[in-house]
């Protein structure tokens, strides 16, 4: 086959390329490959777009799916054709259930070597399903396709992306020859393009009504007098801290996931709604506004229920995403609206009114002051416990244990921003933690321990700020290629791992005891100083709270590149604490 063909690719990658970016794509992460080459030398070859690369595609998925959370903008992944495709999935599983906004590339045998035992060929057309909002099989680039279709075909897909969020996936079938080839003898199939090229919007546009709420301020109003709480899910800190301000106006207390950045003085509910009495004061409680999704903790989902099916709570959910987010199928009425507008609506709506908050649950209430201290003084004592060994002195000279770092995440320093993992270490935070002011993300979509570091090293590049990352042993091991992400990084980072040998939450699972290590929990033996050493980060083993500490600001203050530091505690420790904690709340 000529040259032609290869000029061809060019044209079309080039073109592709050059519409994302009207669609606001700013960042492009490419793993190496042959037959994406036309896709790769574009983008090379575009001043608009920023390149990252990674030679493991399963972490560059994740890689961008932190960008793009960082961004919040549309994030391009170009990849080589086979099981490269099959490599991302994981990564768009989790954009498609936390509305991250993809554009997938994956490049493609043209369709007659598909099927036919040709080298490095699957089937990708619709590789990834219900996991994408949307798909786009190109044919092989050919001049008797016009440009023109290309892009209304583009358009139509990022238009459809725009509008419902997440990810989506364009397969880019290229025949030989992939390289060379002159693009000037093909100035005439260019021309139709001429009045694109010199424009800087997207060939076709739409405009649709700004949707922002299907319940307006008046509506809600009626709701103002009533027993009401609200429960702030997976935001953004801003909007966390809205929710904060119409909790005080109204007078209804507020339960924030530790994923919102946020806290309050209705903290540490996981715990505290295991006791009964606790628990019944809620019982009153007459509408239920959520903002934003995945709430960690299973005593908050439970009441949720509870307040709801059995005593018909009206349940409001607001968040932009059009999805169903209702995992017990509860009566619910989704506001689909951008939070932080909505939420000045009704903070305006009450202001003009001079509302008076209702103030029906006690905020200092003696019981659950009772219950907090009850939680400082168990942390205090419980870092003795288990197997570690100290001088019995307190405070930060304590050992390291993972309950007490997850309970002093309020003295991070709050230059970084905060990435936790999903492991056991999560659980505690949402149990422990009452940190307050923090810019908070994780992946908890679809929740997998695969591609941690990687989204973590996403969010870094992408915000450009020092970052602190939580990350359980089993989760780094599995992403530990990712780590080279995090080498190639000046800015200040920590990734701080809890080693407790293998998955430690099982111990709070009814898995069967005689099976629990071997098929569960799976403990490997495995330290992570000479990880570090082989992707050129900076180590140190923790034995202490004054050192954890000491190093974490040190370092985010005064360092360069990645510290990993490794927190290793006995496999049993941190969830017989929880039991242990577990007891006392409900006897108090």
């Amino acid at each position: 086959m000529s040259q032609s063909q290869a000029a061809l690719n060019r044209i079309w990658s080039e073109v592709l390329l050059e519409e994302l970016t009207r669609f606001g794509v700013e960042n492009i992460c490419i793993a190496p490959g042959s037959r994406s080459t036309p896709l790769t030398l574009e983008a090379d070859a575009n001043s608009k777009l920023q390149i990252h690369t990674h030679f493991d595609e399963r972490g560059l998925g994740f890689f961008a799916l932190g960008l793009a959370k960082a961004t919040n903008q549309p994030v391009a992944i170009v990849v080589t054709s086979g099981t490269a495709v099959a490599n991302l999935l994981p990564a768009i599983a989790e954009a498609n259930l936390t509305g991250e906004k993809l554009v997938v590339l994956t490049a493609d045998r043209p369709i007659e070597l598909v099927g036919c035992g040709a080298n490095q060929a699957i089937n990708q057309n619709g590789i990834y399903s219900s996991h994408v909002t949307g798909s786009l099989n190109l044919p092989s680039p050919s001049t008797s396709i016009a440009l023109n279709w290309l892009l209304t075909s583009v358009d139509q897909l990022m238009h459809q992306q725009k509008a419902e969020q997440g990810p989506v996936h364009i397969n880019c079938p290229f025949p030989e020859p992939l390289y060379g080839g002159d693009k000037a003898e093909h100035k005439d199939y260019l021309e139709s393009l001429s009045s694109w090229e010199y424009s800087t919007a997207p060939y076709t546009q739409r405009v649709e009504p700004l949707f922002m709420s299907n319940m307006d301020t008046t509506e809600f109003s009626r709701h103002w007098q009533r027993k009401g709480s609200i429960v702030v899910g997976s935001v953004s800190l801003t909007e966390a801290n809205k929710a904060k301000q119409l909790a005080q106006q109204l007078g209804w207390p507020i339960f924030c996931d530790p994923q919102s950045g946020a806290s309050s003085a209705y903290k540490h509910y996981d715990l505290w709604l295991q006791n009964s009495e606790q628990k019944a004061k809620l019982s009153p409680c007459e509408v239920i506004v959520q903002f934003g999704s995945r709430i960690v903790s299973k005593r908050l989902n439970q009441w949720l229920v509870e307040q709801i099916a059995q005593r018909n709570a009206e349940y409001i959910f607001v968040d932009p995403q059009r999805d169903r987010n209702n995992q017990a199928h509860l009566p619910q009425r989704h506001i689909v609206s951008d939070i932080a507008p909505w939420i000045d609506g009704q903070l305006a709506a009450l202001d003009e009114v001079a509302h008076e908050p209702s103030l029906w649950l006690d905020v200092q209430d003696s019981h659950r002051n009772q219950i907090f201290e009850a939680i400082e003084v168990f942390v205090r004592e419980s870092a003795n416990e288990s197997g570690q060994q100290s001088d019995k002195q307190s405070g930060d000279d304590e050992p390291a244990t993972e309950l007490k770092v997850a309970h002093q995440m309020g003295r991070l320093p709050q230059l970084a921003d905060v990435f936790i993992g999903n492991s056991l270490f999560v659980r505690l935070v949402d149990m422990v933690s009452s940190a307050e002011g923090y810019n908070i993300f994780s992946n908890r979509g679809a929740s997998g321990i695969d591609g941690l570091i990687a989204t973590s090293a996403g969010l870094t590049a992408g915000r450009q700020k020092p970052s602190i990352t939580f990350i359980g042993d089993t989760s780094l091991l599995y992403d530990l290629n990712s780590l080279t992400l995090f080498s190639r990084r000046k800015m200040p980072s920590v990734i701080v791992v809890t080693n407790n040998d293998g998955g430690a939450i099982f111990d709070l699972l009814p898995v069967p005891s005689e099976q629990k290590s071997a098929l569960y929990q799976m403990p490997h033996g495995f330290g992570f100083e000479y990880a570090a050493k082989q992707f050129n980060l900076a180590y140190e083993r923790i034995q202490t709270m004054s050192q954890y500490h000491q190093r974490i600001e040190q370092h985010l203050e005064q360092g360069e590149g990645t510290l990993l530091i490794e927190i290793v505690t006995p496999p049993d420790q941190a969830s017989e604490q929880v039991k242990k904690l577990s007891q006392l709340i409900h006897a108090l």
